[in-house]
């Protein structure tokens, strides 16, 4: 199994996915990017911004219910400027899902002001919805449009082809396969994205990015290992420690009094997935 920094991870279908959002780029206005926010560096495709150079941005922050708000209004902040403008939502509850339209329209005044000039009226606003994989464009795009339009799956990569959704207020969105760029440029990122589970837990050594991820919550939230794990994170002790006294904890031994630290890591990260850490955001601007 692979750690999280040495993943050579691109398989044929994202080399197409890029090029087919480089060859549909011209059909769009602008481009709706959505992020972990949570990780809003780490989920950030850099290829994105390569693809996208010089176009007007809205950073969707999703997920913003399990982050940790005061960290997520930093974000916001941050990102906002120079032709971009970030919208923190929950895709999945649609919570700040119904802000895009009004910031859409914002975000491209001088475009319909131009269009109105030209006697052009009533031409719909065209976005490029992109991400990486799991990262909740289709929960996104299904709730603007108020019905299953795209489609959902907690595999990465399940989006296939090219695919226009309209929307009622005279917006259409452009679907596109979530794609994760050819090599993680550090381990961190690598990480990053395990811990949230844009990569497959298969391909990584689960001990490994469970380890790491108790040692940046030490780092960030030591009261919320206290609380959920029954034990308090020592400076300087290295996460695998951490992680087999948090098995030693939930009783997680097999023969010998010895702790199955992978049953522990898997429950981490799922614990972690499903916010049961509480509001936890792992980066910071």
């Amino acid at each position: 199994m692979a750690e999280a920094g040495n993943i050579n991870w691109y398989p044929g279908h994202m080399k197409k996915a890029t090029r087919m959002m480089e060859e549909n780029l011209r059909l769009v206005d602008a481009v709706a990017e959505i992020r972990d926010a949570r990780i809003p560096e780490s989920s950030r495709n850099p290829d994105i911004d390569r693809i996208a150079a010089g176009m007007p941005r809205l950073i969707i922050l999703n997920r913003a219910d399990q982050a940790d708000p005061a960290v997520t209004a930093e974000w916001s902040r941050a990102l906002t400027g120079g032709g971009a403008a970030a919208l923190e939502m929950d895709c999945k509850s649609g919570k700040g899902v119904g802000a895009f339209p009004a910031a859409a329209r914002n975000l491209l005044s001088e475009l319909i002001e131009r269009s109105r000039a030209k006697g052009k009226v009533g031409r719909p606003l065209r976005f490029m919805v992109l991400g990486i994989p799991n990262v909740g464009k289709s929960s996104f795009i299904n709730r603007l449009a108020g019905r299953k339009a795209a489609q959902t799956s907690d595999r990465p990569g399940v989006t296939r082809g090219k695919q226009w959704i309209s929307l009622p207020n005279n917006i259409q969105l452009l679907d596109t396969p979530g794609i994760l760029w050819p090599k993680f440029e550090s381990e961190q990122v690598g990480l990053a994205l395990a811990w949230t589970g844009a990569i497959n837990d298969n391909i990584l050594d689960i001990e490994h990015v469970a380890s790491a991820l108790l040692e940046r919550m030490r780092e960030l939230y030591p009261g919320a290992i206290e609380e959920r794990y029954k034990f308090s994170p020592e400076p300087g002790v290295p996460g695998y420690e951490m992680l087999e006294q948090a098995g030693r904890k939930r009783g997680f031994l097999i023969s010998g009094g010895e702790v199955n630290t992978e049953r522990m890591a898997r429950v981490l990260l799922d614990e972690f997935r499903a916010g049961k850490l509480g509001r936890v955001t792992l980066e910071r601007p």
